[in-house]
């Protein structure tokens, strides 16, 4: 019998939680594309529901994650924003049929345009309803790929609320990092490419974003720049090796405490190895940009420039994709239906 789930509501505030789902049979059937798939999804939904992911980490057969549940806001977001939440999750044909539907509620009055509105807004700023989407949305794509039916999962999911304080917030997500560590894959938690830490390294706002959140005791303002060095030095900390399990090796979490937390700028670029294989151009802003004008036939029409830096550390250095989105298609074919 699964562990009930514990929904804890704090007024005004956010709330936070540690969720977990495994795999029916606890099989292991994620490899390096489904773990992929999952993640943007988890965006995906992320940006439809409100829900903020401060980490996450996706193995073999299972997952977690650390949930920023905000409140619904007291002023419902109008019909636009609810149409660009779903955009964020559903294919170009879902949203043909989602706007006239929003077409034909207006029409028919007030009274039911506004039921229509809480179709979806009753899934955004919930916890139930976010896991409830991922999971059956990541359970469809998985299914048509591989020829398969049923269900993924062995239960709904389980969770644990978690107070909204760096102390305790840190510790969780530095759990969540360090499972890759901890299980034997990696020697380092950066070296684990389908978790929150690694996604943060390798340039994605979102992640930085959210660990930003919770390693500044919930404050504005703070940096991923002034966040970084101080949780590499938290998870190197929690995370050495022991006698009764897996780690980072003591020398290694002695020289992370000597450097302040900075990566080397070989570690840096390997973060960003991805980047050589399929930046499209590496170089200056001003090389970028170049590239992109003579191929502007080749970029999304939403595109305005080219340059997108590699991050901090790194120098000047720039790629002409930003590895988080598609951001390049051939300019005849349509765009690709989301998973």
């Amino acid at each position: 019998m699964p562990r009930p789930r514990l929904i804890f509501r704090t007024g005004r505030r956010s709330s936070f939680y540690h969720c977990l789902s495994r795999v029916v049979d606890r099989r292991f059937v994620f490899g390096a594309h489904e773990r992929d798939v999952f993640r943007k999804i988890l965006r995906q939904v992320e940006a439809f529901s409100g829900v903020r992911v401060t980490t996450w980490t996706i193995l073999s057969n299972h997952f977690h994650l650390l949930l920023e549940v905000p409140p619904r806001p007291e002023e419902a977001p109008g019909d636009r924003e609810i149409l660009e939440r779903c955009r964020a999750l559903y294919s170009r044909d879902q949203m043909i049929e989602i706007e006239w539907e929003f077409g034909e509620a207006r029409r028919a009055g007030a009274d039911v345009l506004q039921e229509f509105r809480e179709k979806y807004l009753r899934r955004m700023w919930d916890l139930s309803e976010f896991m409830k989407t991922l999971k059956q949305k990541f359970t469809r794509w998985f299914n048509r790929k591989h020829g398969r039916v049923g269900t993924l999962w062995e239960s709904r999911f389980t969770s644990v609320v978690v107070e909204g304080s760096w102390g305790s917030l840190f510790k969780v997500a530095a759990y969540i990092d360090l499972n890759a560590v901890r299980a034997g894959m990696v020697a380092e938690p950066q070296d684990y490419r389908w978790c929150g830490y690694a996604e943060a390294l390798g340039g994605d706002r979102r992640a930085r974003k959210g660990l930003s959140a919770a390693l500044a005791d919930l404050k504005s303002g703070v940096t991923w720049r002034e966040v970084a060095p101080r949780y590499r030095k938290i998870l190197f900390g929690i995370g050495e090796a022991t006698g009764e399990r897996a780690g980072i090796a003591a020398e290694e979490v002695a020289r992370v405490w000597e450097s302040g937390g900075r990566l080397t700028l070989s570690q840096l670029l390997r973060c960003r190895v991805r980047h050589f294989s399929a930046g499209l151009a590496i170089g200056s802003a001003e090389f970028i940009e170049r590239v992109f004008l003579a191929k502007r036939e080749a970029f999304g029409a939403r595109r305005t420039s080219g340059a997108r830096r590699l991050g901090a550390g790194v120098g000047d250095l720039c790629s002409a994709r930003e590895l988080r989105v598609d951001a390049i298609r051939p300019p005849s074919s349509p765009a690709i239906d989301r998973p």
